[in-house]
């Protein structure tokens, strides 16, 4: 189990397409417990995830490492962090991402905000949470050092691709997000609103698949990107105790091999699905 990484937006948010709503408390004390018992190690969160970090400071019991983000407009990153470690109850992070490129484009500066939290002590890992690949082309660009790197990836998903062998070769650890396309690889195929009806093609073929390997779709969804060698870490997220079982009972053995190419990639980005 140890690339799996729990998201925890859920606890602080209404989110995805098929979201059955927020946990109360006691639920995400339960899900964390069965996570560490399930051999998951690690939690990411977000001070723009609505009150999750203090969801996770209240109900987080066992040593997991926790990865935060600095979202826009929060101001000094220093303060911001600090505000982030005294919700979550702790005096490090394993992880400080910046959770909007557009902050780094419009003032690359505040990267040595950044850097700073690591030489004081209280970030172990910092980096970036992306969306497109001209992203992270900008920062290379910029000569920028930075240790790790939150992106979607999913067997529709894979612009990303050029760019994570290298990386992985140079230590940067690549953490992977949507890996159900935020649900989308569960909604019912026939009830898909119009703006999505592009998309069924490609879901009857990642269908297909999962039948002729006798595997569930989220087999194929979830151990694509577990087997996938430059992935470090494959971000899951839960709205209840019975899915996250369901994850950890998805991770096979079975080698799987999916790459469906999808023509209409304005689809693949959430943002363009209203």
């Amino acid at each position: 189990m140890g690339k799996l990484i729990l998201g925890t937006v859920q606890f602080g948010l209404q989110y995805g397409v098929n979201s059955a709503g927020r946990p109360g408390e006691d639920a995400v004390r339960d899900i964390l417990a069965a996570a560490w018992q399930g051999g998951i190690d690690t939690l990411d969160t977000s001070s723009a995830y609505g009150n999750a970090e203090e969801v996770l400071g209240r109900c987080r019991k066992d040593p997991f490492r926790l990865i935060s983000k600095y979202p826009a407009g929060a101001g000094p990153v220093a303060e911001v962090l600090a505000k982030s470690l005294s919700r979550l109850g702790t005096d490090r992070l394993y992880g400080y991402l910046l959770h909007h490129f557009s902050v780094f484009r419009e003032n690359p500066a505040i990267w040595e905000e950044f850097l700073q939290l690591k030489a004081d002590g209280r970030v172990q890992k910092l980096g970036f949470s992306l969306y497109e690949p001209e992203e992270l082309a900008f920062i290379l660009e910029q000569g920028v050092p930075f240790d790790l790197l939150q992106i979607p990836f999913n067997v529709f998903d894979r612009k990303f691709l050029p760019y994570m062998e290298e990386l992985h070769g140079k230590g940067v650890e690549i953490h992977v997000r949507s890996t159900f396309l935020q649900g989308l690889f569960f909604k019912d195929r026939n009830a898909l609103p119009a703006r999505l009806q592009p998309l069924r093609k490609y879901l009857l073929q990642l269908d297909g698949f999962a039948r002729e390997n006798g595997l569930s779709v989220a087999e194929v969804a979830l151990n694509a990107n577990l087997q996938h060698p430059c992935i470090d870490g494959v971000l899951i997220g839960v709205d209840n105790l019975q899915q996250l079982q369901s994850n950890l009972q998805a991770v096979k053995d079975t080698p799987v091999h999916l790459d469906v190419e999808v023509k209409e990639k304005e689809l693949l980005n959430p943002v363009n699905w209203n």
